[in-house]
C-alpha cells in the first residue's frame, strides 16, 4: 500500500496514521514531498524535505520512502511502486486550487481510510511556539493532568475553528501506548543502553543520538522527564509537547525498545539495577546540575558506565523554535489560511451532505468528473470534489 503526505515537524499523528496504514496491509511504501510542493500548496515546511524523508524511515511501521512523492495522487504513482491502494486521514486534502488531492485513486477504488490522530498537528506545534504558550503541559500535582491548549494563532480572527488541525486537546490512553509499543522485554544476554532527556519536538537530531545509542547496545531505554522538571532546565515554555505527547513521538522511533514515563532527572542506582543498564549515554549538550547542585550523571560515572556521544547532528529543539519565530509572518499567514481553507471545505461538505444541494457549476463538473473517471456514485468521492468545488466558489 502507499501513504502520501507531507510529514511536516513529524509528530506521534504521524506515526499513528502510519500505524494504521500498515494494519491495512503487508509492505508500507510512504510518499513524502517536496519543499517546493509543500510551500505552493500549504505553505512553508519547518523541516527541510532531507529531514522529513530521514524521520519518516526511521518510523517503526514503514518499509519504504519514495522521496518527492508528487502532490496529487495518481494511479500511475501506485503502480509505478507496485501499491495496490493509497491510504489516507479521514481529513481533508486540497491543492492550492481547492482540488482534492485524492480524487483520481478515490475514484478507480484504490483508497482507503484511517482516523485521524485527535488533538495533534504541526499547526497546532507552531500556534503553540508561536504564542510562548505553556497550557499544554501542567505543573506540580497537576503534572500528569491532560492540558488544553487556547487558541492558536491561526484562529484568533475567526468564530470557528478548523475540525482538524484547529483542535489541540490530546487524550493520551493506555491503549494508545500499547498500540505504539513493541512491548518485548530484553532477551537474555542483550546489552542494555539507557539515555534520558525531554525529547521535545521529536526531530533529527535526536533521531541520529538516538541511532548511535542503539549502536552501543542490543536494547535501548529511553528514559522521559516531566514536564516541570524539562521547564526548569530549559525555560520559557518548554517543553513544547507535554509528556504524553512525547511518550508517543519516541515510542515511534524503530531505534527505542522501551521508554520510562516520567524518569528521574538523577540517574539513580535504582534505576540502573531495576532495568539492568550496562551503558549510559548523554549527547554533547550541557548537563545541567540537579537542583542542590549535583551531577545527574553521578552515579553511572562511578559505575564506570557512563559515555558521552557524539551524534554528528547539531540540530536542536531550540533551533527548530528559532525557524519559526525567524519566519513568525510566514508561519502565523499559513497557519490562517490553512485553517480557513478547511473550514470552508468542511462547510461545504457539509451543506453537499445534509442538504443535498449541488450548483449548475457544480452540476457541470460533476458531468465532466464521470466523464474522466468514471461514475463515483457508488462511494464518497465525488462529495469530496464537490466539497473542494464549493470551497473554489465560496473563497
Amino acid at each position: 500500500m502507499c501513504k502520501k503526505l507531507s510529514y511536516d515537524m513529524v509528530h506521534f499523528g504521524h506515526a499513528n496514521s502510519l500505524r494504521q496504514a500498515k494494519a491495512l496491509g503487508d509492505y508500507l511504501v510512504v510518499g513524502v514531498h517536496t519543499d517546493e510542493e509543500i510551500t505552493k500548496h500549504k505553505g512553508p515546511p519547518v523541516f527541510t524535505e532531507q529531514e522529513r524523508y530521514k524521520m519518516v524511515r526511521a518510523i517503526k511501521w514503514v518499509d519504504d520512502v519514495v522521496e518527492g512523492a508528487p502532490y496529487v495522487t495518481t494511479l500511475e504513482t501506485l503502480d509505478k511502486y507496485n501499491c495496490d491502494f493509497c491510504v489516507h486521514g479521514d481529513d481533508i486534502t486540497m491543492t492550492a486550487d481547492g482540488v482534492d488531492t485524492y480524487h483520481l485513486v478515490k475514484a478507480a477504488g484504490r483508497y482507503k481510510e484511517v482516523q485521524r490522530t485527535a488533538g495533534v498537528s504541526t499547526t497546532d506545534l507552531v500556534g503553540r511556539m508561536l504564542l510562548l504558550t505553556r497550557q499544554h503541559f501542567r505543573q506540580g500535582p497537576l503534572e500528569y493532568e491532560v492540558g488544553r491548549e487556547g487558541p492558536s494563532s491561526m484562529g484568533q480572527d475567526s468564530d470557528a475553528r478548523s475540525p482538524y488541525t484547529g483542535c489541540s486537546q490530546f487524550l493520551p490512553t493506555t491503549q494508545k501506548i500499547i498500540q505504539f509499543s513493541d512491548g518485548k522485554p530484553p532477551k537474555t544476554g542483550d546489552r542494555i543502553v539507557y539515555v534520558c532527556g525531554a525529547y521535545d519536538l521529536f526531530h533529527v537530531g535526536h533521531l541520529d543520538f538516538l541511532e548511535k545509542a542503539r549502536d552501543q547496545g542490543d536494547y535501548l531505554i529511553v528514559g522521559l522527564h516531566t514536564d516541570p522538571i524539562v521547564n526548569r532546565y530549559k525555560g520559557s515554555n518548554y517543553p513544547i509537547m507535554n509528556l504524553h505527547e512525547r511518550v508517543l513521538s519516541v515510542l515511534a522511533c524503530k531505534y527505542v525498545s522501551e521508554v520510562v514515563i516520567g524518569a528521574p532527572y538523577p540517574v539513580t542506582k535504582e534505576l540502573m539495577d531495576h532495568f539492568k543498564v550496562d551503558i549510559v549515554c548523554h549527547g554533547l549538550t550541557p548537563i545541567m546540575p540537579d537542583i542542590d547542585g549535583s551531577d545527574p550523571y553521578e552515579v553511572p560515572k562511578k559505575m564506570g558506565k557512563f559515555m558521552f556521544l557524539e551524534s554528528g547532528n547539531g540540530m536542536t529543539t531550540e533551533k527548530i523554535v528559532e525557524r519559526i519565530i525567524q519566519h513568525r509572518l510566514e508561519f502565523e499567514n499559513r497557519n490562517k489560511r490553512k485553517e480557513k481553507k478547511e473550514i470552508a471545505a468542511f462547510a461545504a461538505f457539509n451543506n453537499v451532505q445534509e442538504k443535498g444541494y449541488i450548483s449548475p457549476l457544480l452540476q457541470q463538473r460533476r458531468v465532466k468528473h464521470r466523464l474522466d473517471y468514471g461514475s463515483t456514485d457508488r462511494d464518497s468521492s465525488w462529495s469530496l470534489i464537490c466539497c473542494c468545488c464549493l470551497f473554489k466558489l465560496i473563497s
